[in-house]
């Protein structure tokens, strides 16, 4: 089946000619998202390609790390990890194919559709501070190791994926021991957009935003006690494990 483009300023979708309504429903995705993101950021990101795979081992050959990223994240997580944000591209699987990803559990369709969305906001999140990827340099990955909580952590919450986690939430509390704070690498994806919607509602979305752009030097938990107003920790993870239980 030959590839097509379909054009929604900034954006460029690349996909199988038989997928323009797939590709138009990713581009309306991206483009309510787009305000939403470039506004607690402040960005505005250039012409974007985003392409449309119809095939999920084709989209995992052309980026090979995503499955190993996969067996890196807790079981309750790998379903979401549907597609890749590079430098000026975001490469995606096609609505039908996100769909048939969901499980049963209230929430998973919602949170498959919003993949576009979350890799945007990935993207945003590395022209907001290029230290963070992507691109995915050997510096800038060796800092993504250390601060997935909060690149995944943004993405989930700029995308609003972060309220239909709750069901993949419960599953990830019953089957491992209790997560660290902030979230290890393997439940960023998951249990990283809770610590983000937390500081959003309790210091306002521009706290979020200072984390994103100015990265603490003395890592996560430093960083999170100042966006908190330098309240104790204790404080703030006693009500980050509340949030979680609800």
């Amino acid at each position: 089946m030959p590839w097509v483009e379909t054009s929604a300023p900034p954006f460029l979708a690349r996909h199988p000619s038989g997928e323009a309504d797939g590709a138009r429903r990713i581009l309306a995705t991206l483009m309510s998202a787009r305000e939403r993101v470039d506004a607690v950021l402040d960005v505005q990101l250039p012409e974007i390609t985003v392409v449309i795979h119809d095939n999920e081992l084709l989209l995992s050959l052309a980026h090979p790390v995503l499955p190993l990223l996969r067996r890196l994240t807790v079981p309750a997580a790998r379903r979401y990890l549907a597609g890749w944000a590079a430098a000026g591209e975001l490469h995606v699987l096609t609505p039908d194919l996100l769909a048939r990803r969901a499980s049963s559990v209230p929430g998973s369709r919602e949170m498959l559709r919003l993949v576009p969305a979350a890799l945007y906001a990935r993207l945003a999140v590395g022209a907001a501070n290029p230290r963070l990827p992507p691109p995915f340099t050997p510096a800038a990955t060796l800092r993504y190791a250390r601060w997935a909580w909060l690149v995944e952590g943004a993405a989930q919450w700029l995308s609003g994926q972060t309220p239909h986690a709750r069901a993949a939430v419960v599953r990830r509390l019953r089957e491992g021991p209790a997560p660290e704070f902030p979230p290890a690498r393997a439940d960023a994806a998951l249990l990283g957009g809770s610590v983000l919607e937390l500081t959003a509602r309790e210091e306002g979305p521009e706290a979020v935003a200072r984390m994103v752009t100015r990265l603490h030097p003395d890592g996560g938990r430093a960083a999170l006690r100042e966006a908190f107003g330098g309240r104790s920790l204790t404080h703030t993870e006693a009500a980050w494990r509340a949030s979680l239980r609800r």
